[in-house]
């Protein structure tokens, strides 16, 4: 519907991409996309209903900015239980855990992001609480300490990931209910697109939105952030609605390509063509070469260049293959 007045929309500056708000989604019906991912849930979630059983545990994973977080906290809303949201690297000992566990009420869902983070302690602490709901804590030191075992409230463990190899065996094998999210095709961006737009009070044309889509790295995230900034360039402009002239000339301003490839990504495909002959060339002395994180070439850079085309992850190193030299 169309917005009158620009009283009624909404400042895409006033929506923080890491809360959870009104861009996303709170039931399983409103969320777009992952079909497969989306019925399996809703079975698992009713199965866990009807027969009043605690939900197993669920592994999401998949690159960054698919759904992770938002599903996680779907499956809290359609099981109307509280979420105790974490991550990883914010367990420095084994009382963290112990603490927040001993808070969890039953049913509740535990969400750690960056479950591949967590350390070798933290993890073996993890298994008697996934299976028989139990946790050991150490009293006292030295000869006078003692183990105490603490009984804990049925719950349910969500762990994402982006790096699903880097978690142990052990760990993973207590997941009952593995979900892989994988990029999605321009159809399903193009709702999003829509929806977003429509809640921040812009009206958007057809072909802006499929520019968006084509733009955004397969990735809700990106698709959203990339229409936060165009709306940047409506206000300022003060244009009521989103054609495809400034679709196009905000993403050429931000650098954004065809294929939705940025600077970053010009640099990486770049660097192995000019430096190495296209390779194959090594992670370390990518990241070296870049002055990038390993992590962040592995988990941000390299999988969407994968899912194009673009580069090759062999035994012996990165290759750009043709496709990838000629987009360069």
């Amino acid at each position: 519907m169309k917005q009158d007045s620009k009283k009624n929309k909404l400042n895409p500056n006033e929506v923080k991409e890491d809360k959870i708000n009104i861009l996303r989604p709170k039931k399983i019906e409103d969320f777009i996309g992952q079909d497969l991912i989306k019925s399996n849930l809703k079975t698992f979630i009713d199965s866990s209903v009807k027969s009043k059983k605690n939900l197993d545990h669920i592994i999401l994973y998949g690159p960054p900015g698919l759904g992770k977080t938002t599903l996680a906290n779907i499956i809290s809303y359609e099981k109307n239980v509280n979420i105790h949201a974490t991550s990883g690297p914010a367990f420095s000992k084994k009382g963290d855990l112990v603490t927040l566990l001993s808070n969890v009420g039953k049913g509740d869902i535990l969400f750690i992001d960056e479950i591949h983070r967590l350390s070798p302690v933290i993890e073996e602490t993890l298994y008697p609480a996934m299976e028989d709901f139990k946790c050991d804590y150490v009293i006292g030191s030295g000869p006078s300490a003692r183990v105490m075992q603490i009984s804990i409230e049925k719950f349910t463990l969500i762990g994402a990931t982006t790096r699903l190899g880097l978690i142990s065996r052990p760990l993973r094998d207590r997941f009952g209910i593995p979900l892989q999210l994988d990029f999605y095709n321009p159809d399903a961006l193009k709702k999003i697109i829509q929806n977003n737009s429509l809640k921040f009070g812009y009206d958007i044309s057809e072909e802006a939105t499929l520019e968006i889509a084509k733009r955004s790295r397969g990735t809700p995230r990106i698709a959203i952030r990339l229409l936060k900034r165009i709306l940047d360039f409506a206000i300022v402009k003060d244009l009521q609605s989103i054609d495809l002239k400034l679709v196009s000339d905000s993403l050429d301003l931000m650098r954004i390509d065809n294929a939705g490839l940025d600077d970053m990504d010009r640099k990486y495909l770049g660097c192995i063509i000019n430096n190495y002959g296209g390779g194959p060339v090594g992670i370390d002395t990518l990241s070296a070469a870049l002055l990038e994180q390993r992590d962040i070439i592995e988990d941000v850079i390299e999988p969407y260049l994968m899912q194009k085309g673009f580069v090759q992850r062999t035994p012996r190193g990165r290759i750009i293959t043709k496709k990838g030299t000629d987009h360069l």
